[in-house]
């Protein structure tokens, strides 16, 4: 049995300085109806809290720890970077050695700029397909979850979905007017809206696979088709690999789909657990950014020494052969194996994965395609299966529409103890 007590207390006290007591809205465990876990230290694939409990990590820092946590290459590279001083607002050799490894990885990135933080790529990126295009509107699927920034708290996906806010307010209805949303999936509504609107608007953003209404796998022509209209009408496209990025292949999903965006939004992995973000593409936008062009967009904190040191050396380690189809293996056990331990005990679910991610859908009899597939999915039961994981020390997403991911630290064995203890859940949850 777990004790909470610290745990309980560090909340308490974090309330009264913190709005919910959180600096990020899932971390407050609401929808999962139990008080968050405070956590005091990482090792490989295991976190331990700060009342001494140890539990199976498949959240990963929501993604970035692909390596697992506190890898020895990655600890060296920002020890070394601290050494020399943890910023300098100015040019250093790391930010160019990250930048040469990001576009000999990434297909669609000819010229990349690095930034702080997931949101900051994608607001940037959508700033630039305006200053390029001259246009103003933008598309983005529901469900998909772009980062905080005011045009894209539209139908929002996980944290928003999960809260039940409607949109959010505090954002103009003039912003959320220039930003139209589809269904993921839907070719005919997308053709929809292409012929009513295609020439007014700069970009479609999407994430390739969402992450945020929990794994949803794009249709086969989903991506190629999106590809071509786009092409056709001149329209910036975006793929917010934020989370897809050298997650589902070195290259990510442009690579593993073989379809290739304009711009690319990257984050997460590319900074090794430090906060990173990056957005790149095609040289003649990418020519449009300041000082080269008028599209202005700057940051104090950009490309500092001891984030990009994390991001070199975790793409290092990803960059040796094999690794990816072990990730592969063993984000397929762990999906498999969910789904297998479900339907033994009569559980309803249906379980989603590609390479290391998977969601576990509660309540689903067939396959998830869009948000409003994913919002059918019964949140009480995944809670109730959360707490009684937590319990038997293996650390979910506290929340139904998220990925589990699987790090290279996660060896046969903890997936196994992982599929075991998801056994005894499942049979708790049919009892």
């Amino acid at each position: 049995m777990h004790h909470h007590q610290m745990s309980a207390r560090a909340f308490e006290a974090a309330r009264e300085v913190i709005p919910g007591g959180v600096n990020s809205p899932v971390r407050a465990f609401k929808s999962v109806q139990c008080d968050p876990v405070f956590i005091e230290r990482a090792s490989g694939c295991r976190l331990f809290d700060v009342d001494g409990n140890a539990y199976l990590d498949y959240i990963g820092s929501w993604g970035p720890m692909i390596l697992g946590h506190g890898h020895p290459e990655v600890r060296a590279a920002v020890a070394a970077a601290l050494e020399d001083g943890t910023s300098f607002g100015a040019s250093t050799w790391r930010e160019v050695a990250l930048a040469r490894r990001i576009v000999d990885m990434v297909p669609g990135i000819d010229m990349v700029r690095l930034v702080n933080s997931g949101t900051e790529a994608t607001m940037s990126a959508v700033r630039l397909a305006r200053g390029f295009t001259g246009r103003k509107k933008i598309v983005k699927f529901d469900g998909c979850y772009h980062g905080h920034a005011d045009g894209f708290l539209v139908k929002a996906g996980s944290g928003v979905a999960t809260l039940a806010i409607p949109g959010s307010p505090g954002v103009p209805d003039e912003v959320v007017a220039a930003t139209l949303t589809a269904p993921f999936n839907d070719l005919e509504a997308l053709e929809a809206l292409f012929d009513r609107e295609g020439g007014d608007i700069a970009a479609v953003i999407v994430e390739p696979v969402p992450a945020n209404m929990g794994v949803v796998p794009p249709d086969g022509d989903f991506l190629p088709t999106l590809r071509r209209w786009t092409e056709e009408l001149g329209i910036v496209l975006v793929f917010d690999e934020v989370i897809t990025g050298f997650r589902l292949a070195p290259g990510g999903a442009q690579e593993r789909f073989g379809v290739v965006p304009d711009l690319t939004c990257l984050g997460k992995i590319i900074g090794g657990g430090l906060p990173v973000g990056a957005y790149g593409g095609r040289r003649e936008i990418m020519a449009q950014v300041a000082p080269d062009g008028p599209v202005y967009q700057a940051g104090t904190l950009s490309g500092n020494p001891l984030a990009t040191a994390a991001g070199l050396a975790t793409l290092e380690v990803l960059s040796r052969p094999g690794v990816y189809d072990l990730l592969e293996e063993r984000g397929r056990a762990l999906a498999e194996g969910l789904g297998e331990a479900a339907r033994r005990h009569g559980v309803a679910c249906t379980v989603q994965g590609i390479a290391s991610m998977a969601t576990v859908f509660f309540g689903q009899t067939g396959p998830v395609r869009n948000f409003d597939d994913a919002l059918r999915s019964d949140t009480g039961a995944y809670a109730r299966f959360f707490r009684a994981m937590l319990e038997r020390g293996v650390y979910l997403a506290p929340a139904q529409f998220e990925a589990a991911f699987v790090s290279l630290a996660h060896g046969w064995d903890e997936i196994e103890v992982t599929v075991q203890a998801a056994e005894s859940a499942f049979k708790e949850l049919a009892g």
